[in-house]
């Protein structure tokens, strides 16, 4: 008998010492695990696949781009709005998602049992200890057995109901976030665009006026070594000269990166050749925008997509302290399942169950509190940073608005400097001069004006970057929420007519408003109304 403990002994050593070597080498195996790093052709197929992908599946430029032209593109291609559309779709897909969380649990099971010995046992009386029923078994040594259980918990529900709910807000954040990338990538391509058309327009005249200034400073130099004029005058004539030569150098560097800018944000290729529509010299009209002040700072409060979010989230967190109260109380679970078992000893093999239970978390009663107070916290952290942001929105809103204003004016000074310019330059070449020394007054003349050009055409793009802001600082969608087809021609027009509303102050507002990205379809859109300025105001102040 000695003998046969100390064989168990062993053999149960035995097997802890195989169990305890099998598991040292799995733990040895995963600290093993690693990749190697990615080889240099590996990085350049990586770099190449991606410049490939960058610019796929994007219209040729066919002619000549303007304003809207450009926009579209933008709201189209540009990478941030993708991502942006992306991330709000995911969003969505993930509030659909936490519907799912609603339904009853669903367990389904089936699998083959096997043992290497009869499941057999006797009994012992508990009285004489003597033996009251001999070895027997009620169980096949190989059994199919299955089962489909359906749980369903009144407490879970309750807390995936507010949890739905709170995906389906945080699925409209992520389309408030998308709304506000489309408004900075408008106004981006709006501001490169000016600069663009600027560059386009001055750049044709640079080139001649620096070979001028060029031959004039040799003509100087040939002056100052001949000694047909004092040396005094040769050299300061020399130096203006110099000074005209690095302005129009410093102005080709800034308008030759205008395109790259607008090219980037079009997502077209950074070398990529194509011309923006030209602006002739009765094309400056002046821009109306017909909003007071008072409206802009109403219209901002309701339509700025940082607003709306903040008015999401403080929705969410107030969601949460309701889920957190849910999580404290009992909760019913309902429980039922159709069963087979193969065991031949059963007299029946296939049977129903039904059950009822009440679980509660006695946990939750303690630290239940703290998770409310943490929630009800939350709550009003989000309500004070939607009145931090609402100030922030009001004080964008107003400067928006006195920047236009003053762009305005500034538009109107540089278009009259650049007149007297132009007049300036006609009477200097009507003047004319025989010597070299008289080319100076001329070529100031023509730098000047060029310089006036530009001013004018930056103080014009200023003019059109302040009104787009005003724009911009209201939360005004470039778009309509729904566009006929997804042409970029189709795409511009709704642009274009869209913004020409907003100048108007005639606003498009859904009668239930959807923060989904634009439908580019032929879906008719909801019911809508169209406001005016001071209709829109009046009704958002009733709303507030």
């Amino acid at each position: 008998m000695a003998a046969t403990g100390l064989d168990q002994r062993k053999k149960a050593g035995a097997g802890r010492r195989t169990l305890a070597a099998l598991l040292l080498a799995s733990t040895a195996s995963g600290c093993a695990v690693g990749t190697p790093p990615l080889s240099l052709d590996e990085h350049i197929q990586g770099g190449r696949a991606d410049l490939a992908t960058l610019f796929a599946e994007q219209e040729p430029v066919a002619g000549p781009i303007g304003l809207y032209d450009a926009m579209a593109r933008a709201v189209r291609h540009n990478l941030d709005s993708r991502l942006r559309a992306m991330e709000a779709a995911m969003a969505q897909d993930q509030a659909q998602l936490a519907t799912y969380d609603l339904l009853p649990r669903v367990d389904a099971r089936y699998g083959v049992e096997e043992r290497n010995k009869v499941n057999a046992a006797s009994s012992q009386s508990i009285l004489s200890g003597r033996e009251s029923l001999e070895p027997s078994t009620s169980q096949d040594e190989h059994r199919e057995v299955g089962d489909v259980r359906t749980v369903w918990n009144a407490l879970d529900f309750g807390v995936a109901y507010v949890a739905a709910r709170q995906a389906s807000d945080r699925a409209k954040i992520a389309a408030e976030r998308r709304r506000k990338v489309v408004h900075q990538i408008v106004q981006d391509v709006r501001a490169a665009y000016w600069r663009a058309a600027a560059a386009q327009r001055l750049l044709a005249r640079v080139d001649p006026l620096t070979r001028k200034v060029e031959r004039a400073l040799d003509n100087a130099t040939r002056i100052e070594r001949m000694r047909l004029q004092s040396p005094t005058q040769a050299l300061a004539y020399q130096r203006d000269l110099l000074d005209s030569l690095r302005q129009l150098q410093s102005l080709r560097r800034d308008l030759t990166l205008a395109k790259t800018e607008l090219a980037a944000l079009m997502n077209l290729p950074p070398q990529a050749d194509f011309q923006v529509d030209m602006l002739h010299a009765d094309d400056f009209d002046m821009i109306e925008l017909a909003l007071s002040p008072e409206e802009i700072e109403v219209l901002a409060l309701t339509h700025r997509p940082e607003l709306r979010e903040e008015r999401y989230q403080t929705r969410i967190s107030r969601a949460e302290t309701r889920r957190e109260l849910l999580r404290m109380l009992p909760g019913v679970e309902l429980t039922s399942s159709a069963n087979y078992d193969s065991n031949s000893f059963l007299v029946n093999n296939t049977w129903a169950g039904y059950g009822a239970a009440v679980t509660w978390n006695l946990l939750n009663l303690f630290n239940g509190p703290q998770r409310v107070r943490t929630a009800e916290a939350a709550a009003q952290v989000a309500h004070a940073r939607r009145m931090a942001v609402s100030m922030a929105v009001l004080v964008q809103a107003h400067v928006a608005y006195i920047n236009y204003r003053n762009a305005e004016e500034d538009f109107k000074i540089a278009a009259r400097l650049r007149d007297i310019d132009a007049r300036m330059l006609q009477q200097l070449r009507a003047q004319g001069g025989a010597s070299a020394i008289g080319e100076l007054p001329v070529i100031r003349g023509e730098l000047n004006l060029l310089i006036s050009d530009l001013r004018r055409d930056l103080a014009y793009a200023d003019m059109n970057n302040a009104s787009g802001a005003v724009l911009l600082s209201i939360g005004a969608d470039p778009m309509p929420d729904t566009v006929i087809d997804g042409s970029l021609a189709t795409l511009a027009a709704a642009i274009r007519d869209t913004e020409a509303a907003w100048r108007r102050g005639v606003f498009t507002v859904s009668d239930q408003y959807t923060a989904e990205p634009p439908q580019l379809s032929g879906t008719p859109a909801p019911a809508r109304k169209v406001l005016g300025a001071n209709e829109q105001a009046a009704a958002t102040r009733r709303r507030l």
